[in-house]
């Protein structure tokens, strides 16, 4: 149990940061050495969409990303039902190679 208090990280959250960003897309491209995510909220009957949060990750810690969402996406199923996905519209022209989430 003493290895387990070692290994903890304290973790500082600021109020400016506490309040969160809205993003109702995520835009994901990447290199042979980092997965760029970018965040945007889309607002309806506005064609101009805006970056509000771009996270700059290592391979390795974006597919630890991957697998913390599913696992907590599962845990949030289990308790609230499936998640609907709908048909989304296809991405605007002009983003280029990159993935859509």
């Amino acid at each position: 149990m003493e290895q387990q208090q070692e290994n903890q990280i304290n973790i500082e959250l600021g109020e400016d940061i506490a309040e969160g960003v809205y993003s109702n897309l995520a835009i994901i491209s990447h290199s042979s050495s980092e997965f760029v995510v970018d965040f945007i909220r889309m607002l309806p009957n506005v064609p101009k969409a805006k970056v509000k949060s771009r996270i700059i990750l290592t391979p390795q810690h974006a597919k630890r990303l991957m697998r913390a969402l599913e696992e907590n996406i599962t845990k949030y199923e289990a308790q609230f039902g499936e998640v609907a996905e709908n048909d989304l519209p296809p991405l605007p022209m002009g983003f280029g190679p990159a993935a859509q989430a």
